[in-house]
């Protein structure tokens, strides 16, 4: 009855005016509906109703070729080899999805925008440029686009209400600049499986004072670290390792650190998802204004801080001390899978992102689940530095998401826009998050499937469904111009591992090439209103011991840095989160 009513009605709208065969789209939804996407927050009838508003939608742009751009993790894969085959059988609209590293996906953001050459029609461009959206109105405000030229190829059942992450894709002016299409957190990896021997657990306490757990501070991180590199040394004959990072010299090592590393040894303000004054890069940008005033501590910003450089300080020591040694060649995409290894008792900078290959089958190399595929590791917040502040921010979160550029034609712009809400719609995307792992709707982490499911994935299910999901929040809207602010980062990193500088010389050239970069941002805004008359306007340096005085100014040095370490037993965090 369900396939007769969807041919029927499809029928009827090609007879009403469409050019394209009757059968052929309904026979390709139906199908892809039946096969592929089984499994959804919509009854089959509800998703059968969805794709006939594609095809309809679609019709004006049948046969023309678009192309996409982002970086490559599970979910990009999936949208990439299956999504663009399911649309283009359905709507007629080919894609080409195009996966290129993170660093490459940036550029070419950051290319198009200076020359307003169409090189991508749509990219899934992650919302850490928020500021620099919202700043330089060059990519689409889609509260207006799906109120205005967009409105005929808006989705009814888009339902914005549902996406997790919609207000780090949201600007100041209360604006959607971006759409979700992945989200994923840094959190804290720890192999359960060694905490809970009894013979650790008692060496452990009898060395340090207290009790093998989930780490709350750094302190305790380094402890647990040292603890299994230097102590325990090798766990069923292999030698494991009681921490992991990477520190390979590339674009992966500035975001490594931007990505709330600062921020979660206690770099910025108190203020979520933002630090406010001071956000997660340091950067100053007084409350209530939208022009950012510096970076250096000079400045009244924090990059330099003392709490920055205890942040790159033990990211250099641990990774020296206590990683695999490989671990300073890897990059981002190398680091996390290298986990699967199960040679590595913790992490305490992972992203959930890379779940999909942490809960592979042991066939095929994982040696971090059992026989039986259940997890021997799992997953909770990030511990925190020593300068960090209740009502901090407590780490970063991702959230990859479709944007258009206005150099975009907009007939481009409008079919780019439905493959975007295709690859999001509530008709693909519990099948979609079952593949990548890396949730954006409400309604899907709540499906039953994924209740089912919530045992094998490590206390991702219960996280998404907390509240605390959006304390980990994407970089704000301090940073001015991301692209042009980002580069600086991760030569100056990379110089601390190498040994050519030490943390303090590092963070130092940092935040001065920071404020000189944002100096020329200032400029341009002041003569051609580049950034919408909300580009930096640099506070004139002082004496740093004068921002150190004020309350809502950068931290001064602690006497002592290392704390009494501390622990939560993992039941406690996961009853938090239900």
């Amino acid at each position: 009855m369900l396939r007769r009513h969807l041919l029927l009605s499809v029928a009827t709208i090609g007879l009403m005016g469409g050019s394209l065969p009757a059968f052929a789209d309904s026979a390709a939804a139906l199908r892809w509906i039946e096969t592929e996407f089984t499994r959804s927050t919509l009854t089959k009838e509800q998703q059968i109703a969805e794709m006939e508003w594609f095809i309809n939608a679609a019709k004006p742009f049948a046969g023309m070729e678009i192309n996409a751009l982002s970086e490559g993790i599970p979910t990009h894969t999936y949208e990439s080899t299956v999504l663009t085959k399911a649309f283009e059988e359905i709507t007629g609209i080919k894609v080409n999805h195009q996966i290129l590293g993170e660093g490459e996906v940036v550029q070419a953001v950051q290319t198009q925008m200076q020359t307003n050459r169409n090189l991508y029609d749509i990219y899934v461009n992650d919302s850490d440029l928020i500021g620099t959206h919202s700043r330089m109105q060059q990519a689409y405000n889609l509260t207006d686009f799906m109120a205005g030229d967009g409105a005929d190829v808006t989705n009814p059942g888009l339902d914005l209400d549902d996406f997790i992450g919609k207000q780090f894709t949201t600007g100041p002016d209360g604006k959607l600049y971006q759409l979700p299409d992945q989200q994923f957190a840094n959190l804290y990896w720890f192999r359960k499986d060694w905490f809970d021997r009894q013979d650790l657990k008692d060496a452990f306490k009898a060395k340090y004072g207290y009790d093998l757990g989930v780490p709350v501070n750094w302190s305790a991180y380094e402890d647990i670290a040292q603890f299994f590199s230097e102590d325990v040394k090798q766990i069923d004959g292999v030698d494991i390792y009681g921490h992991m990072d990477y520190g390979k010299r590339a674009p992966d090592l500035g975001w490594r650190m931007t990505d709330a590393w600062l921020s979660m040894a206690g770099t910025g303000s108190v203020g979520e998802p933002n630090g406010i004054p001071i956000d997660e890069w340091g950067i100053r940008m007084e409350a209530g204004t939208c022009n950012p005033v510096g970076a250096s501590v000079s400045r009244g910003g924090e990059t330099n801080g003392p709490a920055s450089v205890y942040a790159i300080a033990k990211w250099d020591e641990w990774l020296r001390k206590y990683a695999p040694p490989a671990a300073a060649s890897y990059d981002f995409y190398q680091s996390l899978p290298a986990l699967s290894q199960g040679n590595v008792a913790q992490q305490i900078f992972w992203y959930t992102a890379f779940t999909a290959d942490m809960v592979k089958p042991k066939s095929e190399g994982n040696n971090t689940v059992d026989d039986e595929g259940n997890p021997l590791w799992r997953m909770a917040p990030s511990p925190v530095g020593p300068y960090w502040k209740e009502g901090m921010k407590v780490g970063y979160q991702d959230v990859g998401s479709w944007t258009i550029l206005k150099s975009t034609p907009l007939d481009r712009a409008k079919a780019a826009w439905l493959y975007a809400q295709f690859a999001v719609s509530k008709t693909v995307d519990v099948t979609k998050s079952h593949v990548g792992l890396t949730f954006i709707r409400d309604s899907t982490v709540r499906h039953e499937s994924f209740t089912e499911r919530a045992p094998k994935l490590g206390g991702l299910v219960e996280f998404y469904r907390s509240p605390d999901r959006v304390r980990w929040s994407p970089t704000g809207v301090n940073v001015p111009d991301y692209p042009k602010l980002a580069q600086i980062w991760w030569q100056q990193i990379g110089d601390v591992n190498s040994g050519a500088f030490t943390p303090q010389q590092a963070m130092d050239r940092l935040a001065e090439e920071m404020d000189i970069t944002m100096a020329r941002m200032q400029a341009a805004d002041e003569a051609a209103n580049v950034y919408g008359g909300c580009g930096p306007r640099l506070n004139e340096p002082k004496d740093p011991a004068e921002w150190f005085a004020m309350e809502n100014g950068p931290k001064a040095k602690l006497e002592n840095e290392k704390v009494q370490g501390v622990t939560i037993a993992y039941e406690d965090i996961i009853k938090r989160w239900q």
